[in-house]
């Protein structure tokens, strides 16, 4: 049994970056997507940063890694710095979705002026 998401991914997906652990049990893409769909912010972020702690490298799928940031900002909608790291995921993993790694980036920028103007 996987003890967490990044441990889940790992087992699927394997690691660059650490061995992968051997819990002997048959992975199935639709189970990991079915947890990932339901875990926290948290969860996500470290199953993020564990697997692909930089952005270009990482053995997550695309689609995994845009799936799971598209579920971190839902939790996490006023956070700039996210949808940064969002957008240069999106920006570094093709040219399909630059349009929307701008909007990504529009979007930090006002709320970042929008807190400013608060905090003044």
């Amino acid at each position: 049994m996987h003890i967490t998401l990044t441990e889940h991914a790992r087992c699927l997906y394997d690691d660059a970056y650490q061995p992968v652990p051997g819990c002997g049990r048959a992975h199935h893409e639709r189970n990991f997507v079915e947890e990932l769909t339901f875990a926290d912010a948290d969860a996500i972020l470290a199953m993020l940063r564990g697997l692909g702690p930089h952005v270009v490298e990482g053995r997550l799928p695309v689609w995994i890694r845009n799936l799971a940031y598209r579920l971190l900002l839902l939790q996490r909608p006023d956070e700039p710095a996210l949808m940064r790291e969002a957008a240069d995921s999106l920006h570094l993993h093709g040219p399909d979705w630059d349009e929307i790694a701008a909007e990504l980036r529009l979007r930090a920028d006002a709320l970042e002026a929008g807190a400013l103007e608060s905090a003044a």
